[in-house]
């Protein structure tokens, strides 16, 4: 059992930063692939950003790639999200999950059904 705490959200301008921070709760954190989703009022939870298990592969969808950066410390069972130049359209409470199947050497999945264990998200509102 893995139990996730995302912080760092708030309220930040357009064209601003913010860095989110997940914790894990245990030693097995660093054996799984880590995502971060995003879900705003009225719509789907959207994928933004995944890391493999060492933290050597990263993905990225097109909304955020040059954005956003997804690194992780797995010494202290975290895992990050820089989000910079921020736009309104990234507020969103976000979530980050880790997939449970230790030391996958697949591509970091999208899916969020792939996922098994989620915190309980932290919200970004970005102002115009």
């Amino acid at each position: 059992q893995v139990q996730l705490v995302e912080s760092g959200g708030g309220l930040v301008q357009a064209g601003g930063s913010l860095r989110l921070s997940c914790a894990g709760s245990s030693r097995t954190f660093g054996r799984f692939c880590m995502g971060w989703f995003r879900q705003a009022p009225g719509q789907e939870r959207e994928f933004v950003a995944a890391i493999s298990w060492r933290g050597g592969s990263t993905t990225y969808p097109d909304s955020v790639k040059g954005r956003f950066t997804n690194s992780r410390d797995n010494a202290r069972n975290t895992v990050y999200l820089q989000m910079n130049s921020l736009k309104p359209e990234d507020t969103a409470v976000y979530y980050c999950a880790a997939d449970g199947k230790p030391y996958y050497i697949g591509s970091p999945y999208r899916d969020p059904n792939e996922y098994v264990y989620w915190g309980q998200g932290t919200q970004v509102t970005v102002s115009s």
